[in-house]
């Protein structure tokens, strides 16, 4: 068939993901990425058994493996810090083949960008018009200038609260990974390589109040969550204060295609959701892979018809869910939320592990 090219637009996890796998099926690839370097803005990001299988089809286990802590165990708490539903990454292993890790989000492009040639990248560069290439791939983010040539009338959904996010400094021992579930309020946290801790907060807040400069977020975070359980006071006083992330949260409608002619959107351009299910990478990391494969050994447009029938219906159901169980987490009023507590509580462990299985044991 030739030696085709590829422009993918965005350097970040979806786009430098896509790379990889379009390289290793023959493609010649250009990553462009506006800011002046391939980095990563944000704290940790969490990866399913799915995503590690696709990092295994990609070649990069290994390599993230290495930079990342597993989880020995994760799941929701009350607001008084009680186990609504707990499980381990033992039971994850051995029904998926692969646990829970946990890294930082510049960690993981770190071990992506070991695996292509400093020839395919070009950071600081803003991507006006279409490139010339047979295929253009647009991996750049929820906000996407391509989606929102191609795709007008497209717009995100505030999900109707704002997110903290921060590491704290080593603890000792490390605490297990949970979610605290309060009253239009949820702190959770997991330990990262070092002994350090991912956490974040959120609030169920009017858009727009992403404004303040990190040490007032961080104060703001002091006066929601001091007073929760433990560890949450700990690991709030162990946060820099000047390195408190805050941003609203937001989905995308459904999307009647994820393509138009021979440009193809990917991961958050296509289906950006909320963090509850903790899968907005690792779906990143699923479309590079699914991509790569149908683009393989097939003409370009019948093997993005492919990816669009795979892709579409799975992620877009994936942003449901995880839509569905944001607005679980965030209950407020008093009497729903304890009703919500109770309900959880009494789900067997194998029947959450049941109802994960068609996120998480999804096998590229």
């Amino acid at each position: 068939m030739g030696e085709r090219v590829a422009a993918i637009i965005g350097g970040g996890i979806g786009g430098l993901a896509a790379a990889v796998a379009l390289r290793r099926t023959g493609w010649r690839v250009t990553v462009h990425e506006r800011a002046p370097a391939f980095t990563e803005v944000g704290a940790g990001i969490s990866l399913w058994p799915n995503a590690l299988h696709a990092l295994d089809r990609l070649g990069l286990l290994g390599e993230v493996l290495s930079r990342a802590e597993k989880e020995t165990a994760g799941g929701a708490k009350d607001r008084h810090g009680r186990w609504l539903t707990r499980v381990t990454s033992d039971q994850l292993e051995r029904r998926f083949g692969h646990p829970v890790v946990v890294l930082h989000r510049g960690r993981l492009l770190e071990a992506l960008l070991t695996a292509l040639p400093e020839d395919a990248l070009r950071p600081g560069t803003t991507v006006t018009d279409p490139p010339e290439a047979d295929l253009v791939v647009a991996a750049d983010g929820l906000r996407s200038t391509v989606r929102s040539r191609l795709w007008p009338g497209v717009h995100p959904r505030y999900a109707g609260h704002t997110a903290w996010r921060m590491v704290a400094r080593p603890a000792s021992p490390p605490p297990e990974g949970a979610v605290l579930w309060g009253r239009g309020e949820r702190f959770g946290y997991a330990p990262m390589p070092g002994g350090a801790v991912y956490c974040f907060g959120a609030a169920t807040v009017p858009e727009g109040g992403t404004t303040g400069p990190a040490a007032v977020e961080y104060a703001e975070m002091l006066r929601r969550f001091r007073n929760w359980p433990d560890p949450v006071p700990a690991l709030l006083d162990a946060v820099d204060p000047d390195a408190v992330l805050r941003h609203d949260l937001y989905d995308l409608p459904p999307l009647p295609s994820f393509v138009r002619g021979t440009t193809v959107l990917l991961g958050d351009a296509a289906h950006a959701m909320t963090p509850s299910l903790g899968q907005g990478g690792c779906q990143a990391l699923e479309d590079a892979v699914v991509l790569a494969d149908c683009l393989a050994g097939s003409e370009t447009t019948a093997g993005l018809a492919r990816y669009d029938a795979l892709r579409r219906p799975r992620t877009q159901a994936v942003v449901t869910r995880s839509a569905r169980l944001n607005t679980i987490g965030q209950i407020a009023w008093p009497p729903a939320a304890a009703a919500r507590d109770v309900l959880v509580r009494l789900v067997p462990a194998e029947v959450v592990l049941r109802a994960m299985t068609s996120v998480i044991g999804f096998r590229v």
